[in-house]
């Protein structure tokens, strides 16, 4: 049906998988996303169209779920693990998971998010999977896929469900095809060194898989094991993210000259913007092996740039992949000439819807202005060669270390602290995560400022939203820009902070 299942019949002991403490060969990983797929059919209730969940650190059964859900036809959302429980919660909810996976760390705050039925990893999935069929699924049936949560533009999080095709066979097939293009093409073993509830580690890994790439996964990120598991066991292909890159570059000049990893031919990058003193020392370490992509949860990847196209037009994020076209529009919508900057748009060639928004139509409908056409709110340019480079985020999303964070939601949050009258939140260069965010705070009338009520509006902060989100210092101001329709001019707070750089996210 698949490579998958065409390795399991060619190479059945063959390593597939290896976290660490547990390993699946190719038979393996093949009979359990059969059995999850068969569970969640069977035991568990779900229909195609139907949705659960995952909230579960970084072990060989997420890839084995991930895998079973698309076989199954269902929707499958990755949780955050840093998120509160409130937070948990709203994704829960609104997602409409029937079921949560999750393992012994995570199963209490599961259960207390209001999941209507939890599967911890270890001794209780075992049970479902021994009991569950092993019969192959109909290749012909309606695929799965995954549900990321993103803002799409502010606010609230929003499940993104991106086009899928009309097979599980064809979807699958598309995950190698995918890989292929990005040079993921399954020539050695893959490093997964980030948390796989974000979409581009989970996914670049499974699009390796697909090409017949063996995981190696990280449980979780850190420097010195990084180098040893691409030096000993000989990886071809990772995926990392510029506050990686920065921790990297922070080891002894001693440890990194002794560093060698022969077969590590492609590290792929993103989700945050790199700094080009970063990317240098990089590439001059490494060699060209690092290669730049742009793109978001809603449209996936669209751009591409190798290391010598990198060179020789230093911050760019490549040039369009094949299925794109992109350009910047102005305000009133008309289309710019190149090096000119505007709001950046993606037509796709083939697709006249590229996602949308669970149970967000309107928000579907503003994120496509037209067939074929899309934007995910970024601000750039392209060139006369063709390349693309960003300048801003629309929307003021902040990016820190490849996570987001949506400053409408932190801001919800603080203005609920006794002291805070009024509360802006935005982005700020950070040689180490790319951005870190940033308050601006006008207090109500009885309170003044100083360090701690300063650390008391972190510490509020810290109680209600995953510490990632929380901003790392807050600036009192005596009255926040506001436009007389009430809207909040982040910029006058926001660019003091950017002046002198030509990137600004």
């Amino acid at each position: 049906m698949t490579t998958l299942f065409e390795r399991a019949r060619r190479d059945p002991e063959g390593l597939a998988l290896d976290d660490g403490a547990r390993r699946r060969s190719h038979a393996e990983l093949a009979d359990r996303a059969t059995r999850v797929a068969n569970f969640l059919r069977g035991d568990a209730g779900l229909a195609p169209g139907d949705h659960a969940a995952i909230l579960m650190g970084n072990r060989a059964e997420y890839a084995e779920i991930t895998i079973g859900a698309l076989l199954a036809g269902v929707w499958l959302t990755p949780i955050n693990w840093h998120l509160a429980r409130e937070e948990i919660a709203y994704i829960v909810a609104d997602s409409g998971a029937k079921l949560v996976f999750s393992d012994e760390r995570f199963a209490a705050a599961t259960r207390e998010a209001g999941a209507p039925a939890v599967l911890c990893a270890g001794e209780p999935l075992e049970r479902a999977l021994a009991s569950a069929s092993d019969a192959p699924v109909d290749p012909a049936g309606p695929p799965g896929g995954t549900m990321v949560y993103t803002s799409g533009t502010t606010g609230r999080p929003k499940g993104v469900k991106r086009a899928r095709k009309a097979s599980v066979a064809e979807a699958l097939a598309q995950q190698a095809e995918q890989g292929r293009s990005y040079g993921l093409d399954g020539s050695g073993p893959h490093l997964v060194t980030g948390p796989m509830y974000h979409a581009a580690p989970l996914l670049f890994a499974l699009y390796d898989l697909a090409c017949g790439a063996p995981l190696v996964v990280m449980a979780r990120w850190d420097e010195r094991e990084a180098l040893r598991l691409l030096a000993e066991r000989e990886i071809a292909h990772t995926h990392m993210v510029p506050t990686m890159f920065v921790r990297l570059l922070r080891l002894p000049e001693e440890e990194r000259a002794a560093f060698r990893a022969p077969r590590l031919s492609l590290v792929l990058h993103g989700a945050a913007p790199v700094s080009v003193a970063v990317k240098r020392r990089m590439i001059d370490w490494l060699g060209p092996v690092l290669v730049e992509y742009w793109g978001a949860t809603e449209g996936g990847v669209n751009t591409l740039a190798g290391s010598e196209d990198w060179l020789s037009h230093p911050g760019t994020v490549g040039r369009v992949l094949p299925a794109f076209e992109v350009f910047a529009r102005d305000d009133a919508g008309q289309r710019l000439r190149p090096g000119e900057r505007g709001q950046l748009f993606c037509r796709h060639r083939q697709l006249a819807r590229v996602f949308e928004y669970h149970a967000a139509p309107e928000k579907t409908a503003e994120a496509h202005p037209e067939p074929h056409l899309f934007t995910i709110g970024d601000v750039g340019h392209v060139d006369q060669d063709g390349f693309v480079y960003l300048a801003d985020r629309k929307s003021h999303t902040i990016i820190s270390g490849g996570a987001n964070v949506y400053p409408a939601e932190v801001e919800q949050v603080l203005q609920e602290h006794p002291a805070v009258a009024d509360v802006a939140v935005f982005g700020i260069p950070d040689e180490e995560w790319g951005e870190s965010v940033k308050a601006a705070v006008e207090l109500r009338p009885g309170f003044a400022p100083g360090p701690e009520l300063e650390a008391g509006i972190l510490a509020f902060g810290r109680e209600r939203l995953a510490r990632y989100k929380v901003p790392r210092s807050i600036d009192f101001e005596t009255c926040l820009p506001r436009h007389e329709s009430g809207k909040l001019y982040v910029r006058k707070l926001r660019d003091p902070y950017w002046q002198g750089r030509e990137r600004r996210i």
